[in-house]
């Protein structure tokens, strides 16, 4: 019997010990540490039209995910940090810490979620993969057999869905990899390429901006998805307070306000 206690008492100590690195780990990093620093580091490509945009001439960020930044520092009580990222670092960038969160119109995906942690959806039924062209060539492309030809150029940014997308499905045509992504409808307008692969939600902006532009499939989206704020693993907290966040403003009907201002496909 003793010898029994004695092995129970140590596998308590153990689990106590364990429990106790844990906990103090998941809270260490983020909403005490949030508070303390006085800021929210958010991580942001700031490329993305109409999700993150860093204005040249303002020098600030506009889009949803700016707005969802500022609310959410806001309920925070602290300031916003931007940090910048890009589409190929980014899964690295976020687990490794470099930022709190990430929000820059980040698609919800299974290989993400694998990863990493992403909060809960919004911009639902609206982002998909559609293409942007030149307006005297929107009846040329109807579909992905008439892009995927070895006469058609294909531009894409590097490291995110885009490119995976574009990589996956399109394997006669050109594609050129282009580094800045808010570039790239202007080197389409300009015949440095034909096509885009991008967003409804970014298309539909662009072709807004510029009358050079078209979306012929703006309305048949290739796919579907959602977007989400992108997180290391393992801090549960701040997960659970950004869903938190989300579903506030879900209720009280500001998500949606947001969604329609920004998010608008026509």
């Amino acid at each position: 019997m003793k010898i029994l206690n004695g092995n129970l008492s140590k596998i308590f100590f153990l689990l106590t010990f364990t429990l106790c690195i844990f906990t103090t780990g998941a809270e260490a990093g983020h909403l005490e540490e949030i508070a303390k620093r006085g800021a929210i580091r958010i991580g942001t490509t700031g490329d993305y039209i109409p999700m993150s945009y860093l204005n040249p001439k303002t020098g600030k960020y506009e889009g949803i995910d700016a707005e969802l930044s500022e609310i959410i520092a806001d309920s925070l009580g602290v300031k916003i940090e931007y940090v910048p990222t890009t589409w190929p670092n980014l899964a690295k960038d976020t687990m490794s810490g470099k930022f709190d969160i990430a929000l820059c119109g980040i698609s919800r995906n299974y290989a993400r979620a694998k990863t990493m942690a992403m909060s809960d959806a919004y911009g639902e039924g609206v982002f998909g993969k559609t293409i942007l062209c030149r307006k005297t060539d929107e009846k040329k492309f109807r579909s992905l057999a008439d892009i995927d030809k070895s006469n058609v150029k294909v531009m894409i940014n590097p490291g995110g869905t885009n490119e995976k997308f574009a990589k996956a499905n399109l394997k006669k045509a050109k594609l050129i990899v282009h580094r800045e992504n808010a570039d790239i409808p202007r080197q389409i307008a300009e015949g440095a390429a034909d096509i885009m692969i991008t967003e409804t939600v970014e298309a539909a902006r662009y072709i807004e901006k510029d009358s050079r532009l078209a979306a012929p499939l703006i309305t048949k989206p290739f796919t579907r998805h959602s977007c989400g704020a992108l997180m290391a693993k393992g801090d549960q907290e701040l997960l659970n307070y950004i869903n938190f966040v989300l579903a506030e403003l879900r209720m009280d009907g500001t998500l949606k306000k947001l969604e329609e201002k920004y998010l608008k496909v026509k």
